[in-house]
């Protein structure tokens, strides 16, 4: 008799929470609230292939870049030998910096696409870190390409100090300096977000994005 006390008001209850849960369900507007919310999720989330545009150009801008890089290779290589020592080291030092900002850029389009858009059905075998930069990662790489490439500029500037003036060496140097600064600041922050990832109590952290293919 106690039992059946006991479970009597329980089950009326649960009867009244389903009743409650069925007639907010059969509301009307709820319905059309949840599919225009629908809606506005998969716009947003679609919206991200609008990327591929950019990543697209950036791809036709390297095609472009490796065209100019062979003229200037083949230029070079005429006039090599009525070169001086400095000259040919200037020169190579720009074919190196070519090389730098060519990587730069299919390190952007592949991490882009990777982190913002989708992920590559193939490629994996071929390249070893494919997958492996997330977009602070992916800060933190171009960072110290751009530090890589001032180094060049800056290393060029003093091997032609002749025909700079003091002022122009003075703003390189310390722009250079200012680009040091941005990748150590990078890396520090990237550690510390990492830590704290790392120590947080299991679905306090922050996630990181993974992208799916709709």
């Amino acid at each position: 008799m106690h039992v059946e006390w006991i479970e009597q008001p329980i089950r009326t209850e649960q009867c009244r929470e389903r009743r409650a849960m069925t007639q907010r369900s059969t509301e009307p507007g709820t319905g059309t609230m949840k599919m225009l919310e629908n809606l506005v999720e998969r716009t947003i989330l679609a919206s991200r292939w609008l990327l591929v545009i950019f990543y697209i150009v950036l791809a036709a801008a390297l095609g472009v870049y490796a065209i100019a890089f062979v003229v200037k290779f083949f230029h070079l290589v005429q006039k090599i030998f009525g070169m001086e020592e400095d000259q040919i080291i200037l020169a190579m030092l720009g074919l190196i910096d070519a090389s730098l900002v060519a990587s730069l850029l299919v390190m952007v389009m592949i991490s882009g696409y990777e982190n913002f858009v989708s992920r590559f059905d193939e490629g994996n075998s071929e390249l070893s870190w494919l997958g492996k930069l997330d977009a602070g990662s992916l800060k933190i790489k171009v960072a110290s390409a751009i530090v890589a490439i001032s180094s060049i500029h800056l290393l060029q500037i003093f091997l032609n100090m002749d025909h700079y003036p003091n002022d122009k060496i003075f703003w390189a140097l310390l722009l250079h300096l200012t680009f040091i600064a941005s990748a150590v600041f990078l890396g520090v922050l990237d550690r510390i977000m990492h830590t704290t990832v790392k120590h947080a109590p299991k679905g306090d952290g922050p996630k990181m994005h993974v992208s799916e293919k709709i």
